[in-house]
């Protein structure tokens, strides 16, 4: 396995941080992806490597404000605008590794960012992927997620809201790994950032049926930052026929970092196999 990494311009011509996981022999196919709130690509570099070992080339880009990429951290700005990074990304992608299938994959913020990026209906796009994807957020009162809409315009690096830890894993080196790592966001969520994800949360369902390619949903039924409610009601709406939910018992919100990772990842394995032309 070849490990790339590297920067590009990216959203308000800042230096964005990517890195790849390349298999020894031809890819299979490309899988990107899309890393949630406040942390960064590299939280993901067992599941590049599980990928790579199985013959897909995984790339991940750290968002916009988040990880080793430039910018207020934390604040994604425009969702369009991180759309947009994520759809010249999967361009940058495709343009090294060509010829071969294309999946997204997004976890949590992520996942509501694959999920906008994948409703404009991308020609390039063989399927996608969601990870506990930010559909339907349960952490935050109602009055907060109200506040949040108002400082956005006034102070929207203001922070609103904290992401607990403990939340993330049942496996404490996980949640100790997340607590001592400098790339990870440990403030609040800004205000922009939060008012962005509430107002593409709210929006989204109506542009739920645009979606076509085939979907596998993943969640932890335990999850208790972001409702599998959500992910149930994707399901439910988009209109393509090969669709697939799975809801795992007792995982909680990162069920790439649980101790049933294993059985997550050939389960994604083996549906990304299946879905190769």
């Amino acid at each position: 396995m070849d490990h790339l990494e590297g920067t590009r311009t990216i959203s308000r011509a800042s230096s964005g941080f990517w890195q790849g996981w390349l298999p020894d022999d031809d890819p299979r196919a490309v899988v990107v992806i899309v890393h949630g709130l406040g942390e960064h690509g590299g939280r993901y570099d067992h599941v590049g490597q599980h990928l790579a070992g199985a013959g897909f080339a995984c790339y991940a880009a750290d968002h916009c404000g988040h990880g080793r990429s430039q910018g207020r951290r934390a604040n994604i700005g425009r969702m369009d605008r991180i759309v947009d990074d994520l759809a010249e990304f999967v361009g940058f992608a495709t343009a090294h590794t060509p010829g071969v299938p294309v999946f997204v994959l997004g976890h949590s913020m992520g996942g509501l960012i694959a999920l906008q990026y994948a409703t404009g209906e991308p020609a390039e796009l063989t399927g996608l992927v969601l990870s506990g994807a930010a559909v339907q957020v349960a952490v935050g009162s109602s009055l907060m997620r109200s506040v949040a809409r108002l400082l956005s315009a006034v102070t929207p690096n203001l922070g609103v809201l904290t992401l607990p830890p403990e939340h993330l894993s049942r496996d404490p080196e996980v949640v100790a790994a997340y607590r001592t790592d400098p790339l990870v966001h440990h403030g609040k969520v800004p205000a922009r950032t939060g008012a962005e994800i509430l107002a593409t949360t709210q929006a989204l369902p109506e542009r739920l049926d645009r979606l076509r390619i085939p979907v596998l949903i993943l969640h932890g039924v335990e999850d208790r930052l972001v409702s599998p409610a959500g992910s149930r009601m994707v399901h439910q709406r988009i209109a393509t026929e090969d669709r697939t939910l799975r809801l795992y018992d007792g995982l909680h919100h990162e069920i790439f970092n649980e101790p049933e990772q294993d059985q997550v990842l050939d389960d994604l394995i083996g549906w990304l196999a299946r879905h190769i032309h």
